[in-house]
């Protein structure tokens, strides 16, 4: 604030600036934000971390220059993953897997965006008994009905053949007149893939609900002219 001083009228003002009374703090920190995920180049902050490969094998402590040496012997990238430990904990990844991980966390980010919104979880083996599935797809059925995102894992079982891209299909195939895909099916790691199934939107099941009437009239439209050949 500007202060005048008039010490005597018949001598000249006085201009001065003060500091005006706060008990608060003349200043506050902004909050640390949180380093977006990826690649921390060469800039290390700490001495010794904890390194863990691209394998997700621990490496144990080391000096930020022997995680540097491994990171170019490999053709690798660090990256920072707590820094909260005692030592940080970095991880040693390829540029293919940074991206991969920075996809599932703007898919979980976009999926808990929504107030209100429950994410349930399903996970079990390739290997799994035909009933047994057909239960798990009933369970998926009915918590799409309460309009809630369900995430499916499978593992690839040992000595098993299927293709769990075709078991995500099948599953999809059941609850096709009220599910869709919020995340398609993809490998998160060797042996396990993933899909995150939602409740179609008004819109969706309208559009869903037409094509099946369009397909029905075409099946029907073909199978009278087969008969009328056969006539003929």
């Amino acid at each position: 604030p500007f202060w005048m001083v008039v010490p005597d009228p018949r001598k000249a003002t006085v201009f001065g600036l003060i500091q005006p009374f706060c008990t608060a703090e003349k200043s506050h920190k902004e909050p640390k934000r949180k380093a977006a995920f990826g690649s921390v180049g060469r800039r290390i902050p700490h001495r010794i971390l904890h390194v863990i490969n691209q394998d997700g094998e621990s490496l144990g402590n080391m000096h930020r220059a022997e995680a540097l040496k491994l990171m170019d012997q490999h053709d690798l990238k660090l990256v920072l993953l707590r820094e909260d430990a005692e030592p940080p904990v970095y991880r040693l990844m390829t540029g293919q897997q940074i991206h991969e991980e920075q996809l599932r966390r703007a898919e979980k980010k976009k999926a808990s965006s929504k107030p209100g919104m429950v994410q349930k979880e399903l996970s079990f083996s390739s290997a799994i008994a035909k009933n047994d599935l057909e239960t798990k797809t009933r369970q998926i059925a009915h918590w799409i009905e309460k309009k809630y995102h369900v995430k499916v894992t499978i593992r690839q079982a040992k000595d098993s053949n299927t293709d769990m891209f075709m078991v995500f299909d099948q599953i999809l195939e059941t609850v096709s007149n009220k599910a869709t895909y919020l995340s398609k099916p993809k490998a998160i790691k060797e042996g396990t893939s993933t899909c995150i199934l939602r409740h179609m939107s008004d819109k969706e099941l309208k559009a869903y609900q037409k094509m099946g009437k369009q397909k029905n009239s075409t099946v029907n439209k073909d199978e009278n002219e087969d008969l009328k050949s056969n006539e003929l």
